[in-house]
């Protein structure tokens, strides 16, 4: 605006940049300016304090300049706030505007009519004042063809009277051009309105598109108070809460809406369609009689509506009046009807709160306060179907409720297909509020940019498959890491339909929740998440066919009527917890594997699965506060307890991230060591001369031969297994050479201090007594046993999790973990 209407401000210097007024040069210059106006006979500017807005003609000459008085604190008279040069007003602002529309803008002032050309509406201009609608202004409208002129006068009484005057005289004058009133609130102008009115854009299309018909379409009678409507106004009716088209007579149905005007159908189609208040395109048939006239057309745009209503005056034979007091009250109509669709779409993907009954609240504050929180979690997912994945359920929900941190956690689920990692994350998102769950099959590459601002920030994107999100995966791992992402993309402005490029901004932070039947998943992501692998083993498919078994009587059937209260019951506690700080005042006493540089986010991950237990318990802490830059923080404190879960947790999870294997090939590499060497022993041979084939290997795991093929090519990679070519047919047969290193499963070691050592400076990793060595055999002696710490802390010191069965556990904390060193030596080797 500034550059394109060289706008200026006086600043009381001008004195300071002539020449001297003693010099000759200085005193001509003065006195040019005096004559001007430029300055008054005093010397002073006659514009001082003002934004100046010159009036520029098509040659590059000044023709007129307008002062607006700005930083006068209310201590200015309202006229006085308005300057412009001695004299009559010359010339025309932004004549350009002319030419580029058949409709134009007509303000009161200059400032009025630059809030509108920054806002999008460039078609306008501006009178000067009230009673400063000059002959130019006329013959402007004249010769350029003006067909409709939206008078934006404000809305006072010396407005109302001069926008009422201003309809008479081109009434007159020019016969063929359409006035309209833009009726802003009492005693507002577009300026005050725009900046009070967010977004401005929108709200003043919205009053140019409800802009009341004046002179030959309507009746207008200006009152000092405002605008008053006869019943025949074709408008919206602003200060009248009655709207004229609610009279209509009305049909509709799925497919198209018919109003009855008269003797005349107005048949539309593809309202639905029309979701967004910039546009109204419709299909839209008029018929009289016989005769009819159908045409498509967008009924904000007056070109289109002038073409519609001219051809069906000459197909009908009406008269062109009658038709456009007609599509006046269609518009009116369909506008009511798309802001009823537009209201329940907004209302059906709002997020609300959902309000919980006083009972609702007790029982989830009961759960929420409960000690043994965590044993009663895995119990509900048992009772919710969900057997011997204990890691794995309580990892995603506590994963889930990192959503509420400014860093969540993010979970991939990898297994084959079939193998329930769908049925996995199911049943961790249904214990969650549906409000704070987005959940997709799939999504595209840009799909992620157009969600809304703030549809994501806080919840949960669940995405059924990691390969159906394998095109926005550049994107997910930008929400991951930096909570936020956006995109430059170009579209069509609402306004004036020209092309410009418009930023799309999506917020985080969000947790993310895919799946994969993949082995070989993106590094850059699958850094990111912590990876669960679900139990493939025969053990656990037996455990399931006894709970579908289960599920069929009487009992079962009654359990699957105690899930909907099982998740109304965890959802309520999920939306009473708080998105409050969590400070770890054990932080700098924790200790991590340093290792490998991949563990800089291992590292993040365990210490924002802390946070997410002690924010899960925030009901069992006590909220602290602190005041910060004049800000009143809240936040709960970590507990060593907390620290203890997190442990196991971290062993069994992120430790297997820091293995060369996917989980499910270690699996089969350790099933075939074990039938091996009993095939070795039970032979007399040794491994290096022993040779299976792909079907020995089907036979001895009992896993199908999808699952062989691809584990052992990747153990042929890895070079655990070479292949020899066979004797019949060139088939190929097997050799071992995996020697079992670290049998039994050898798990990485971590290094994480142990609650037991917390608060004692001394035990750092590679100094404790408590910490062991590089590696240990994962069903080996238990740790703190073979040191003798009589002080070190026990599995029933308190922290025992029950069984399902209400039976304490004394070597595990999770059910189906077994054989996990004792709590005093946490940092033990993991897969």
């Amino acid at each position: 605006l500034v550059v394109r209407f060289k706008l200026g401000f006086s600043n009381k210097t001008l004195g300071y940049r002539l020449p001297p007024h003693y010099q000759k040069a200085g005193k001509a210059i003065r006195q040019t300016l005096r004559d001007l106006g430029v300055l008054r006979k005093t010397g002073f500017e006659h514009f001082a304090g003002c934004l100046v807005v010159p009036v520029i003609d098509e040659r590059g000459q000044v023709q007129e300049v307008y002062g607006r008085r700005v930083g006068t604190n209310g201590k200015v008279e309202k006229n006085a706030r308005h300057l412009y040069l001695p004299g009559a007003h010359r010339g025309l602002w932004n004549a350009a505007a002319l030419c580029d529309s058949t409709e134009l803008i007509l303000c009161e002032s200059l400032i009025d009519a630059m809030t509108f050309w920054v806002n999008g509406f460039t078609n306008v201009t501006a009178s000067y004042g009230t009673g400063g609608f000059t002959d130019e202004h006329l013959a402007a409208l004249k010769n350029v063809g003006i067909e409709k002129l939206l008078i934006a006068y404000d809305n006072d009484e010396a407005g109302n009277k001069a926008a009422l005057s201003l309809s008479e005289r081109l009434t007159e004058d020019l016969p063929q051009l359409s006035c309209y009133r833009v009726t802003f609130p009492q005693g507002m102008d577009a300026n005050e309105y725009a900046l009070k009115v967010q977004p401005a854009p929108k709200a003043l299309d919205s009053l140019l598109r409800k802009a009341q018909p004046m002179g030959k379409l309507a009746e207008l009678n200006i009152q000092a108070d405002g605008v008053e409507q006869h019943d025949n106004d074709l408008s919206l009716a602003v200060d009248k809460d009655k709207n004229p088209a609610d009279e209509l007579p009305i049909e509709i149905n799925d497919i198209e809406i018919k109003i009855h005007i008269a003797n005349r159908l107005y048949r539309i189609r593809g309202l639905d369609k029309n979701l967004s208040i910039g546009q109204l395109k419709v299909n839209l048939l008029i018929k009289s009689g016989e005769l009819f006239h159908v045409d498509s057309l967008d009924l904000y745009q007056s070109r289109q509506r002038t073409g519609f209503i001219q051809q069906a005056s000459i197909e009908l034979g009406c008269d062109v009046i009658k038709l456009k007091k007609d599509l006046g009250l269609v518009l009116l109509k369909l506008e009511t009807l798309q802001d009823e669709k537009i209201k329940a779409a907004l209302h059906s993907n709002k997020d609300e709160r959902h309000s919980i009954s006083d009972e609702e609240q007790a029982a989830a504050l009961s759960l929420l306060k409960n000690p043994d929180l965590i044993n009663i979690i895995m119990q509900d997912f048992n009772r919710l179907g969900v057997v011997g994945e204990n890691t794995n359920v309580l990892t995603g929900y506590l994963a889930s409720v990192s959503r509420k941190l400014d860093k969540p956690l993010a979970i991939m689920i990898q297994s084959s297909s079939a193998a329930g990692k769908s049925a996995l994350m199911d049943a961790v998102l249904s214990l969650m509020p549906s409000e704070e769950r987005v959940q997709y099959s799939a999504m595209t590459g840009q799909s992620l940019f157009y969600m809304g601002e703030t549809n994501l920030k806080h919840k949960i994107l669940a995405i059924s498959e990691e390969e159906g999100a394998s095109n926005a995966s550049y994107a997910l791992k930008l929400l991951q890491s930096e909570g936020v992402i956006t995109i430059a993309s170009t579209g069509k402005d609402d306004t004036t339909g020209q092309l410009v490029t418009r930023e799309y901004r999506v917020e985080g932070p969000v947790m993310l929740f895919l799946t994969t039947t993949a082995i070989d998943i993106d590094e850059e992501l699958l850094n990111r998440c912590l990876v669960l692998t679900v139990n493939e083993s025969r053990e656990q498919t037996q455990r399931i066919h006894e709970l579908q078994r289960q599920r069929q009587t009487l009992e079962g059937l009654l359990m699957e009527v105690d899930k909907s209260h099982i998740t109304t019951l965890h959802q309520n506690a999920q939306r009473l917890i708080r998105p409050l700080l969590v400070a770890n005042p054990y932080a700098n006493q924790l200790t991590f594997l340093d290792t490998q540089t991949r563990t800089r986010r291992d590292h993040m991950k365990y210490l924002t699965l802390i946070r997410a237990i002690a924010l899960l318990h925030q009901y069992q802490r006590q909220v602290k506060t602190i005041t910060r830059h004049g800000q009143t923080l809240e936040y709960i404190e970590v507990e060593p307890q907390d620290i203890e879960l997190a442990n196991q947790l971290a062993h069994e999870v992120l430790g297997r991230t820091l293995d060369e294997l996917p989980p499910q090939t270690r699996k089969l590499l350790t099933l075939i060591y074990d039938w091996v060497k009993t095939q070795c022993d039970s032979e007399k041979l040794a491994q290096r001369d022993f040779r299976f084939s792909r079907r020995d290997v089907r036979e001895a795991t009992g896993w199908g031969n999808t699952q062989i093929r691809v584990h052992v090519d990747r153990l042929m990679e890895m070079e655990y297994i070479i292949s020899h070519r066979g004797g019949r047919g060139q088939t190929f047969t097997y050799e071992l050479t995996y020697q079992g290193e670290g049998s039994a499963g050898d798990h990485f070691v971590l290094n994480l201090l142990t609650p037991k050592n917390i608060n004692n400076s001394d035990h750092l990793a590679g100094q404790s007594e408590y910490l062991t060595g590089s590696k240990r055999s994962h069903n080996g002696a238990i740790a703190g046993d073979v040191r003798g710490d009589k002080n070190a802390l026990q599995p029933s010191d308190n922290v025992a999790i029950k069984g399902f069965n209400d039976e304490p556990r004394e070597k595990d904390l999770l059910r189906g973990i077994d054989n996990v060193p004792s709590f005093s030596n946490l940092a033990h080797v993991v897969n």
